[in-house]
């Protein structure tokens, strides 16, 4: 339950730690006052107009009701009314917060039957006191008993820390700009765009984050470049001695040996071909505006529909940011491997929040469960044999799910309602 009313942004708990302290010193400050200052000032503001109304009292006992009326009026801010009929009741008001309390406390001092009413600040309180042979009414101005300055102070100390707060928030979202920053950078860089540096600015534990991530930027970038490099150099390399071995192969006369010789030679081709597709994957390549839809179609384009039968249902119209032709080629990669082992493929094209989900079913034989992750390994065979006779290297959906990654997707396996395998591809949107 707490977890659920803890914000998730770093904003948002910077704040709640700034702002929670400050809330809690304001309430304790307020009851401190309440229970204190307030309490004293409404006893003493009480004690002052019972005082007043004591003299009152005394005048108008000694036969000086008109000077008592006067100076009440003059003097004390209170009116005088006089009537003939019982005291009224108001005790549905003698438990009102401090200031009834005080109030009542005072009345009593003068020994006299009396009752008040504060229903109405804002037209003074009303004062009933039974002088035996009539009944003194007291109409008190509220400035008498009701002192504004504390809630004035109340009110100062909500607002500062409303000022307090917009402050924080300003300063912390200033601070916290450079991580929004080295967020989105990370996740473009994670997709293997080329993400720019990350310039270095606010408190020192963030430059030094950003620093770390540009170091780790560059380094990352050097060891692909190498690995790239490498890979295409070694494929170059080995294409001039297989060369000459299809030269000196042909001249062989023995056929059987000369067989078992094309077959090795041929199988090394396809490695190589398929280490060159690798090193294709790794190659600067601009973004463009893909149409999911279109990019399937085309791709499917190049099978034989007499052997194959193909079935597409593009639920959705789906047009994504991402690199043609790299995503051209994993969907190849993939529809090649469902045609390989399969004759009848069915691909579903789906939106579903926010992302793109491209399923490709086929009848085939399938893949054991336990192997699911294996085969996106480089050079992992379930049958290495048989790969070998269809000039496979291992590499196909290893440089798939690189591509797919690359995007930030992914890519998912499981059994086919056809009966083989379906392969889940998922690119955000």
């Amino acid at each position: 339950m707490i977890k659920k009313l803890i914000p998730s942004t770093l904003i948002g708990r910077s704040i709640i730690i700034i702002f929670v302290p400050i809330i809690i010193l304001v309430i304790l400050t307020a009851l401190v006052f309440y229970q204190t200052s307030w309490n004293i000032i409404s006893k003493r503001l009480a004690q002052s107009v019972v005082a007043d109304i004591n003299v009152i009292v005394k005048l108008i006992e000694d036969d000086y009701r008109n000077y008592a009326e006067k100076i009440a009026v003059e003097d004390f801010k209170m009116k005088l009314k006089f009537d003939t009929g019982k005291i009224k009741n108001y005790n549905e008001n003698l438990s009102r917060g401090i200031l009834s309390k005080r109030l009542k406390q005072s009345l009593e001092n003068l020994n006299k039957p009396f009752s008040y009413n504060l229903n109405d600040l804002e037209q003074g309180v009303l004062i009933n006191l039974d002088l035996g042979n009539e009944l003194l009414i007291i109409r008190v101005d509220k400035d008498r008993l009701y002192s504004e300055t504390a809630f004035v102070f109340l009110l100062w100390m909500i607002f500062a820390s409303l000022i307090l707060l917009m402050m924080s928030y300003f300063l912390m979202n200033k601070q916290l700009r450079p991580l929004k920053r080295l967020a989105i950078i990370a996740e473009t860089f994670g997709r293997g765009l080329d993400a720019p540096e990350l310039e270095s600015a606010g408190a020192y534990e963030i430059r030094q984050t950003s620093l770390a991530f540009n170091e780790m930027r560059k380094r990352i970038k050097k060891f692909l470049k190498q690995r790239t490099d490498m890979l295409a150099g070694v494929s170059h390399d080995l294409r001039t001695p297989l060369t000459r071995m299809k030269l000196q192969v042909s001249l062989i006369k023995d056929k059987k040996a000369k067989s078992e010789l094309e077959l090795d030679i041929n199988e090394m081709t396809a490695m190589l071909d398929s280490y060159v597709s690798f090193v294709k994957t790794e190659t600067p390549e601009p973004i463009d505006h893909i149409s999911i839809n279109q990019l399937i179609k085309d791709t499917i384009k190049i099978l034989d529909n007499k052997k194959y039968s193909i079935i597409l249902e593009e639920k959705n119209i789906i047009k994504i940011s991402g690199r043609p032709i790299q995503l051209k080629r994993a969907f190849q990669n993939i529809i090649d491997n469902s045609k390989r082992y399969g004759t009848k493929i069915k691909i579903i094209i789906i939106l579903k929040k926010n992302e793109c989900i491209v399923e490709i079913n086929d009848n085939g034989q399938g893949i054991p469960e336990e192997n699911y992750e294996d085969v996106f390994k480089p050079f992992f065979t379930l049958d290495p044999s048989r790969n070998r006779l269809k000039g496979e290297s291992g590499l196909g959906l290893s440089i798939t799910r690189d591509i797919i990654r690359s995007h930030g997707g992914e890519v998912n396996l499981d059994k086919s309602d056809l009966g083989g395998l379906k392969l889940t591809v998922i690119l955000p949107m």
